[in-house]
């Protein structure tokens, strides 16, 4: 008996016992589709991480001011400190050995208005550094600039998503927003950003595409808070020339704001690239979880396999008789029974593998988490499917090839 003909009574089999053919291969069915999903989710989420510290940088030290009670920020102020300030970022340049540059950066949460509409954004102060820093570029007009920042122009840069609210049908470039009672000229619009979830540090959660950006000395001259008490800048953002390096200068960083500071800890040192690498190990282990979930649910769409393909052994002990008393050899029983085990896992394999897809996109489309489909994890979820149905189809077909002709005739 040839190959072919053995497919060709596999999958005549499979025909004549759907039912039983179809529950025989659920198992792999789901194991494949959650090997399928679960990958493609993961990949997703590695994906949004690694695309939400970019617009960190990876090689980047972010110093955040704490936040406060108006009681304890006045604790703070009797102790000497007066906050972040520009001379704290220039002194970390001038410095720390490897730092490439640093950003200040100022922040007022108001409402901005255009005509009759209006949005609460983030009003952000910031060196024109701060574009080369981080992953930020203008989707239409320019980012600020040095002609900006040094004649303090009255320009701002809008997020896509408050450029969106205010200007529906219009474009934004060269229009006026009133920003508290100061007009200004809109000169670019940012291409959309990653939404942060979760906090990272004390970058509380927010949506990067309602922020507005201004020269930082237009806003030191127009925007600073009344409030005495409140620092010069909220944030530096330090950029290292090589990652490896990031410990060190935070620490380097850590010394020298203690002492501008006078041992006040009014100030948080974020890394975002070590937070990267905890978030990627936890993903890890997780994705290790969801892989052995699936690895079990094939191995028991496995043992099914086997468990019919021994009762169909039973099934068929005549016919198995029959073709051994006519020349049939132990050989040709064997690649037979193979043969439908393998059948059946390719089939479940192939329904499997459109099952994930479509669960992985089902995803996507019903909610907000992010996949990915890589095609390496349907030729693994696939090709396991087929080892299953082959190492699970080995003991009921040697079981067959074992069993003598005269015995198997006389079975009733």
């Amino acid at each position: 008996m040839d190959y072919k003909e053995n497919i060709r009574l596999a999958l005549r089999g499979l025909v004549d016992h759907k039912f039983r053919s179809f529950l025989t291969m659920l198992g792999i069915i789901f194991g494949v589709a959650s090997v399928i999903t679960m990958l493609s989710i993961g990949e997703g989420a590695k994906r949004q991480a690694i695309a939400k510290y970019q617009d960190l940088g990876v090689n980047n030290i972010i110093v955040r001011e704490k936040k406060f009670t108006d009681q304890e920020l006045e604790e703070v102020r009797i102790k000497f400190s007066q906050g972040l300030s520009i001379q704290d970022a220039n002194t970390i340049k001038e410095i720390i050995p490897g730092v490439l540059r640093t950003a200040p950066q100022a922040e007022i949460n108001t409402e901005v208005k255009y005509t009759d509409k209006s949005s609460k954004s983030n009003i952000i102060g910031i060196t024109p550094d701060f574009a080369k820093m981080l992953n930020f570029t203008a989707e239409k007009g320019e980012f600020i600039s040095e002609e900006h920042y040094k004649k303090n122009q009255k320009v701002c840069v809008l997020g896509a998503g408050v450029a969106a609210s205010l200007f529906k049908n219009e474009n934004p470039l060269g229009k006026m927003v009133k920003i508290n009672d100061q007009w200004l000229e809109v000169v670019g619009i940012l291409k959309s950003k990653t939404v942060f979830t979760e906090t990272v540090g004390e970058l509380a959660s927010r949506d990067l595409n309602t922020d507005i950006y201004v020269p930082l000395t237009t806003f030191l001259k127009r925007f600073s808070p009344e409030n005495t008490l409140t620092s010069e800048i909220q944030q530096i953002t330090i950029q290292v020339d090589n990652s490896s390096r990031l410990k060190e200068t935070s620490t380097l960083v850590e010394s020298i704001l203690q002492r501008h500071h006078f041992n006040n800890n009014d100030y948080d040192i974020v890394i975002p690239y070590e937070l990267l690498r905890q978030e990627e190990k936890e993903r890890q282990i997780y994705n290790f979880l969801l892989g052995a979930i699936a690895a079990i649910s094939l191995l028991v769409g496995g043992i099914g396999i086997m468990n019919i393909m021994l009762a169909t052994v039973l099934e068929r002990t005549r016919e198995i008789g029959i073709r051994r008393s006519i020349g049939a050899r132990k050989s040709d029983i064997m690649s037979q029974f193979v043969s439908e085990a393998v059948a059946l896992s390719i089939t479940g394999g192939i329904i499997g593998v459109l099952l994930g897809v479509g669960l992985s996109l089902s995803v996507t489309l019903f909610t907000d988490i992010q996949v990915f489909i890589q095609p390496y994890s349907i030729f693994l979820a696939f090709g396991f499917s087929v080892l299953v149905g082959i190492s699970f189809g080995y003991l009921p077909a040697k079981n067959a090839a074992n069993l003598k002709p005269v015995d198997s005739l006389r079975y009733e």
